[in-house]
């Protein structure tokens, strides 16, 4: 209780300053959220006072404002570290890898030495340090954030919405077993236990074939808990007002009532703890998609990728930070749209990626701005994979890309195809295909920082305001 107490007072007299930030770096599955943390950090812990040439557009470090940049301890530590080192070793390894993709919270500090510019406060002080925050987490775990705010039967009827085309077939072999359930009938434990099995089953087919949209989040990601009755339910569809109605009156212990009360259970015990002590606290925000990969799939998932995006708006607090909201709630105030792997197409491609993610969350953005809330769109590369270039064919001369391949390893020169600058139509699906390939890290020497595309602007976006106090 009294570390807890502690914990509120440090944030209390730090949001005072206005020397605290927490930034929040989410995204749906995939997004690249532990590549962005990773060259977010490495960018940062580069910087010098002589020469900061891979941070062009971040006015702080060109300035040579920045004075110095460490890592130091996190305030909260019953939060895991998040794995810099970890994910930087595997860039310098020979081949280079990937970093693993999140399947729980973690944290990284940092702290910015600064000298001050435009604060009265550089009358009192020249110089200030920004504590920085970072937090990473699974991207599944959002998806689980509209659960909040949905009855049993209200979430089931969601998923009904999105119930259709490849979902609905793989949905069949777990849907065609609920369908022979007496819904009133007692529940069997052991049952529910199987079904919930086949149904986490079909959701991870689901995320296999490029689906996004998928509820509960946590269900497809690997835990210990598995087997805990909080996580046996599913939703139940194709059913009439009627019939909910009906089961509304059945008996306390039937199948109903348990898939309900497990339902409520998982949104009071999992997820909204999770909204309480870590969602809603954040100051700044970073949301995450990779808007190429769900081309390749189909326009049903793209689609779902837009229905996932939009949910997560609703679970935000945006607001200016005054005083007041620095010292008694944490608003967010600013919002950065990224839509990663901009380097798996030509430079001539990125307006065009960039208009892609803004069509995508055009609703929340709308929002967002009616409160006065800096944001902005982005298409960068956090760990950049390939080499712009200038091919010739037939005597031609055209843009490309070169990289090695990730689906067979071979170095490779070409040209990925063009990004629709809006939202593809179901006309436009029909006659048109997208494949863009997935590529290697490149290796990193262990003095250099990781390659990027336009990282320096994300940073100079979130971060350079606060180094002019």
């Amino acid at each position: 209780m009294f570390n807890q107490i502690q914990q509120q007072l440090h944030k209390f007299v730090q949001r005072g300053l206005d020397n605290h930030l927490r930034l929040a770096v989410t995204g749906l599955s995939r997004s690249g959220k532990t590549a962005f943390i990773t060259s977010f950090v490495d960018q940062l812990l580069h910087i010098n006072m002589h020469d900061n040439a891979h941070l062009n557009l971040f006015a702080p470090a060109k300035n040579g404002q920045i004075l110095s940049v460490k890592r130091v301890e996190q305030h909260d530590l019953t939060i895991p570290r998040f794995e810099y080192d970890r994910n930087r070793q595997g860039f310098e390894n020979e081949p280079p890898m990937w970093s693993a993709s999140t399947t729980g919270i973690s944290e990284i500090r940092l702290a910015i030495r600064y000298q001050r510019r435009d604060s009265l406060l550089r009358h009192i002080k020249e110089t200030g340090t920004l504590y920085l925050d970072i937090f990473d987490y699974p991207g599944e775990w959002l998806l689980d954030l509209p659960l909040l705010s949905q009855t049993f039967k209200e979430w089931s009827q969601a998923q009904q919405l999105v119930h259709k085309g490849e979902r609905a077939e793989l949905a069949q072999a777990w849907l065609s077993q609920v369908k022979q359930l007496d819904l009133s009938a007692k529940a069997d434990e052991n049952q529910l236990a199987d079904l919930s099995e086949d149904y986490t089953a079909y959701l991870l087919k689901c995320k296999e074939v490029g689906m996004q949209y998928i509820q509960p989040g946590r269900f497809v990601l690997p835990h210990s808990e598995r087997g805990a009755p909080v996580f046996q339910f599913f939703p139940l569809l194709d059913l009439s007002e009627q019939a909910w109605q009906q089961l509304a009156q059945s008996p306390k212990n039937s199948i109903y009532h348990t898939l309900e009360k497990r339902y409520q259970h998982y949104q009071q015990k999992i997820v909204k703890p999770f909204y309480e002590d870590y969602f809603s606290q954040f100051d700044r925000q970073v949301i995450l998609a990779d808007c190429l990969t769900p081309l390749n799939h189909s326009q049903q998932a793209f689609l779902e990728m837009k229905i996932g995006l939009q949910q997560l708006f609703k679970h935000f607090h945006y607001g200016n930070r005054s005083l007041f909201s620095r010292l008694f709630s944490s608003n967010i105030d600013k919002l950065l749209f990224v839509a990663t792997k901009a380097d798996h197409i030509t430079t001539d491609q990125i307006p065009n990626l960039e208009s892609l993610m803004r069509q995508l969350v055009q609703e929340g953005g709308r929002f967002a701005n009616f409160e006065g809330i800096g944001t902005a769109y982005q298409a960068i590369a956090s760990i950049r994979a390939t080499d712009a270039v200038i091919a010739t064919q037939e005597g031609k001369q055209f843009k490309a890309i070169r990289g090695v391949r990730s689906s067979d390893k071979k170095l490779v020169t070409l040209y990925p195809g063009s990004v629709p600058s809006r939202l593809p139509d179901a006309n436009y699906w029909q006659y048109n295909r997208f494949e863009f390939d997935q590529f290697e890290p490149k290796q990193v020497a262990f003095d250099q920082p990781l390659p990027h595309l336009r990282m320096d602007a994300v940073l100079q976006f979130l971060l350079g305001d606060k180094l002019r106090n």
